[in-house]
């Protein structure tokens, strides 16, 4: 099924032209009507699609996530009207011309840059520079992965990507080619749009590198193309899918193909033609239709397209009734029910292991454990490290490593890419059939946020494992101490940021995050032991609610003390000197806020009660407002960190239960 596809000799060139001025004809009408967009890709580009989509391409447009599809990611985002055209020529359900027409609109599936889930086709968002090629490097090492579990026969696919000179300028991008040339991915094929313009003008006022020299040298093969020359660009397809390495195709191509007097410049890049030059546009492509029309000979050629690959899923799907059951489901979604079922038990016996041991622990090392326990139940869980296995915990007793020629592994080794890990963690979810996790420290977090980011905004359950989460890692100081990330990351959209203060509450976290399908995790561990705080092992998970009373007053509440993470054991600590002063005292516990804030106000207001709060974590105030209301004080950091010894840090830093409990004397004044 992988054997290279040849030319279509139904479609003629002419008849291939005129697909592609579809394509040119859709862009400029689509731009123009939204009075906002980027014409100059999609027109420049329109030739490489059409060859890629008529002769190379294998998909069913009735069955657009058949999962032996091959995978094509527009990573230059900004042309989304070469997306949206070939998906409305090709015949794609959910997009007709009406949605052509309302490009950019409120409402539009057809947003200014694609977004996965608004269209079928789309296969990741993209419009964030460099995180198209990444993410596909994910999905291309999916492939091999999957390959190599299920043979020929069930995964067979290429990855395809279309990228700019601003991809390609990145810093993510060399990232990505590294890895794939490292891994041989080698049905990873880049189309490089090498137009020489960007939105400042012509390329060599900022970038004068030689891409291809640059690709070679990270383990690419490279070919050189005409991109207007249809029979060469398919014959470098043909080309690239001999080759034991990925592969760049350099595509010449001139932005804005076909407007009299801008292309080639970047007038055609970020805004519309305007109607005159899109009617001298018309006449020099000999394309005389009124605007969002496409004759019926030239859509009955695309809607052939779409429909060439109907025979080869339909003879996949022999192949895939064989599998069993669990097979089938496994190839897809990595959470089926039986490992749900199977994954609670695991996280029954997490935790009792923690409390039958008793021992205080760094919750990095509690969340390696718990990961011994749950990778056994969840067959298309795959973990990984940004150059830091050891410290981050991520590394199981199922270890086997992913490399070139091997991909029956489990772990990644990502080396010093966290950005680049991100992404391709994102590829590995969006493909189908993994629950990607991997980890750094919280403060390399920065590095990684734009794949973060777009792991929210596609909603795709990814596991960022950030440990040495504050000062409590100690000597390496400030550099390496987060302090503004937690607020930072909380601060995000459909993330669930998690911070256990025990062993148990990490095991009940990881739980809470790979039962969450459509939302990434943070979670942030510690470098340094904690005690273990809760004695339960039930098959109830507390954390699960993202906060609940881990320590209730001895009658009416005087005051609630409320922590994450590490600082969880302080305000225990504090609640035990404030009652020897008398006062009754609860502790509150709010692993995941973001869980928390989805609960019922009933709900929270029985945990938080409306006796006054202390709020204590080793991090900035920023967000904090929220659970202590206006008379609430926070224990916390004003500054960045230092480097010492984390317990005299905490000191140093006033992170201490006195401090608390001074908190707690003042806002129940008995100070």
């Amino acid at each position: 099924m992988g054997e290279a596809v040849e030319m279509n000799k139904e479609l003629d060139m002419a008849l291939k032209a005129k697909m592609a001025n579809a394509i040119r004809a859709l862009s400029m009408d689509a731009v123009q009507k939204a009075k906002s967009g980027h014409p100059g890709a999609p027109m420049g580009l329109a030739d490489v699609a059409t060859v890629l989509f008529a002769d190379h391409m294998k998909f069913d447009a009735a069955n657009p996530d058949w999962h032996d599809r091959d995978r094509f990611i527009m990573s230059a985002g900004h042309g989304s009207m070469l997306v949206y055209s070939l998906l409305y020529l090709a015949g794609y359900p959910g997009i007709d011309i009406e949605t052509i027409k309302n490009f950019r609109q409120i409402g539009s599936p057809a947003a200014g840059h694609p977004e996965y889930g608004h269209l079928p086709g789309i296969e990741t968002t993209t419009g964030p520079l460099g995180q198209g090629i990444t993410t596909a490097v994910g999905m291309a090492l999916a492939e091999r992965l999957q390959n190599e579990k299920y043979g020929d026969y069930i995964i067979d696919h290429y990855t395809y990507v279309i990228a700019g000179d601003g991809c390609l300028m990145e810093g993510i991008s060399q990232e990505a080619i590294s890895m794939a040339g490292h891994l041989g991915l080698s049905k990873l094929i880049v189309l490089w749009d090498d137009n020489n313009i960007s939105i400042d003008g012509t390329l060599d006022m900022a970038c004068s590198d030689d891409q291809r020299k640059r690709f070679e040298a990270s383990g690419w093969n490279s070919i050189a193309v005409d991109g207007h020359d249809m029979a060469a660009v398919s014959a470098a397809i043909t080309e690239a899918k001999t080759s034991d390495k990925p592969t760049l195709i350099a595509c010449k191509t001139i932005i804005g193909f076909g407007s009299p007097n801008k292309q080639g410049t970047s007038a055609t890049h970020g805004a519309p033609l305007g109607d005159d030059e899109i009617a001298e546009t018309r006449k020099k492509l000999g394309w005389d239709h009124p605007p969002f029309e496409v004759p019926q000979d030239v859509l009955d050629a695309w809607r052939g397209v779409g429909r060439k690959g109907a025979d080869k899923r339909n003879a996949w799907l022999s192949a895939y009734t064989g599998l069993t059951p669990a097979g089938q489901a496994e190839l897809v979604t990595p959470m089926s029910d039986a490992v749900k079922k199977s994954l609670s038990h695991a996280v029954v016996t997490a935790k009792k292991k923690f409390v039958e041991g008793g021992a205080a622990l760094a919750t990095r090392v509690s969340s390696k454990q718990v990961l011994d326990d749950i990778l056994p139940v969840i067959p298309g869980m795959i973990g990984g490290s940004a150059d830091l296995t050891g410290s981050n915990g991520t590394k199981t007793d199922q270890y086997k490593p992913v490399n070139r020629g091997q991909f029956d592994g489990n772990y990644i080794h990502y080396g010093v890419r966290e950005h680049g890990m991100g992404a391709v963690m994102n590829g590995l979810s969006l493909h189908g059939g993994f629950l990607p996790y991997s980890g750094t420290f919280l403060v390399f977090s920065d590095y990684a946020r734009g794949a973060i980011r777009l792991s929210a905004l596609m909603e795709q359950p990814v596991g960022y494992v950030m440990t040495h989460d504050s000062i409590g890692l100690g000597e390496d100081g400030p550099t390496h101490q987060p302090v503004e990330h937690l607020a930072s990351l909380r601060a995000m959209p459909n993330i669930n940021v998690f911070r256990p203060a025990d062993s148990v509450e990490c095991a009940e976290c990881w739980e809470a995050f790979v039962l969450q399908d459509k939302t990434p995790a943070i979670m942030s561990l510690t470098r340094q032991n904690l005690p273990l705080l809760r004695d339960d092992a039930t098959d109830e998970n507390k954390s699960a609610k993202g906060g609940y009373v881990l320590k209730e007053a001895s009658g009416e509440r005087d005051v609630t003390l409320i922590g994450t993470g590490s600082e969880v054991s302080i305000a225990m600590d504090a609640a035990k000197i404030l009652e020897a002063d008398g006062l009754k005292v609860a502790v509150v516990s709010l692993p995941c806020w973001e869980l928390f804030e989805a609960q019922s106000s009933d709900y929270q207001w029985k945990v938080l009660g409306d006796a006054p709060r202390v709020g204590v974590e080793a991090a900035v105030e920023q967000g904090w407002s929220k659970w202590l209301g206006s008379n609430g004080q926070f224990i916390g950091m004003n500054g960045f960190g230092a480097s010492g010894p984390w317990n005299e840090l905490y000191e140093h830093f006033g992170i201490t239960a006195e401090k608390v409990a001074d908190a707690a004397r003042r806002v129940t004044g008995n100070a």
